[in-house]
């Protein structure tokens, strides 16, 4: 069972107007101890008309990644806010910074008043958005695999920076976008970053069957056994193996239903929305529990995120 937390800061600082990065801090640190997967860090509070957040996502995973050494960090940032270019370098640095535990959490859905602020004051219509967000996490993909592993020689004698052979020019020209590449960033220590998708619609539930590691899926527990075996077809018709995706159920802090849906092979695991104060509880009370019963690993299997997702790549898989 493959367990996650998504912290939203901005509905943290809602709450008290003394949230620190040392609050934050400490509840990963908190979080990495019992060995959870991953830190999903949000941007936004869910229908508010502005973040009211003290920290940007990527930002603030550059600072957690010094504070910690095995917990997957994972930053939601916009498709509209960043050029696909500019997010993709962003990406690939945050993973060579925390050793191959960085993610990207693309929303598929535009925010509210978000797009007014990046000289779109119209946004965008549903289909237009939608066929954009999938032009750019493939630029976004292309981009981190634009130099292969041992591509970059250093050679200082022979005069050479890099093997011209093992550098692949995406040279992409789009309905939305024209991106040459490559990244002038090395290739991350997991090959990539994992990329995270939360699913809205129907035509969401393709892109991320074609693009994915992770999907976070909401839906009641009556659904979620169709809908987790509808998106594992979909991803074998892609031509991609069906574990190669984690499909995760987004429950509350309610979590008695773990072990019954899990079981059930609703999942691959969870991703728990709660607040820091909720910890305590968690882990002292569930994570043993679970653990007793056979469902969570003891520890980390290895030092990157995809490992601890079982996901290929990731230098030590």
């Amino acid at each position: 069972m493959h367990l996650t937390v998504s912290l939203n800061i901005a509905s943290m600082a809602g709450q008290t107007s003394a949230l620190t990065f040392r609050d934050v801090a400490g509840f990963v640190r908190q979080a990495e101890a019992v060995g959870l997967d991953m830190i999903i860090l949000e941007d936004s509070a869910p229908d508010a008309p502005a973040s009211s957040s003290p920290f940007e996502a990527t930002t603030l995973l550059a600072a957690l990644a010094t504070v910690t050494t095995r917990i997957g960090l994972v930053a939601a940032a916009s498709t509209v806010a960043h050029q696909p270019y500019n997010l993709a370098r962003r990406f690939a640095s945050l993973d060579i910074i925390s050793h191959g535990r960085a993610g990207w959490h693309a929303v598929m859905a535009q925010a509210p008043r978000e797009a007014a602020n990046f000289s779109r004051p119209d946004g965008f219509s549903s289909d237009d958005f939608r066929r954009r967000t999938e032009e750019y996490i493939g630029i976004v993909h292309g981009l981190w695999q634009g130099w292969d592993a041992d591509a970059l020689l250093f050679d200082k004698s022979g005069g050479r920076f890099h093997d011209p052979a093992k550098m692949h020019l995406l040279d992409h020209k789009g309905e939305f976008f024209s991106v040459r590449g490559p990244l002038n960033v090395a290739r991350s220590p997991q090959d990539k970053p994992v990329l995270v998708l939360s699913i809205l619609s129907e035509a969401d539930m393709d892109i991320a069957a074609r693009t994915a590691d992770v999907i976070l899926l909401d839906g009641s527990a009556e659904d979620a056994k169709a809908r987790h075996d509808d998106l594992k077809r979909r991803v074998a018709v892609c031509g991609r193996e069906p574990g190669s995706v984690k499909v995760l159920l987004n429950v509350g802090v309610d979590i008695d239903r773990l072990d019954t849906s899990f079981r059930s092979q609703d999942c691959d695991g969870f991703n728990i929305a709660m607040p820091p104060p909720a910890l305590d509880g968690f882990v002292g009370r569930v994570l043993p529990e679970l653990r007793r019963r056979g469902l969570l690993r003891e520890s980390y299997r290895g030092t990157t995120l995809r490992s601890h997702l079982g996901l290929a790549g990731g230098g030590d898989q």
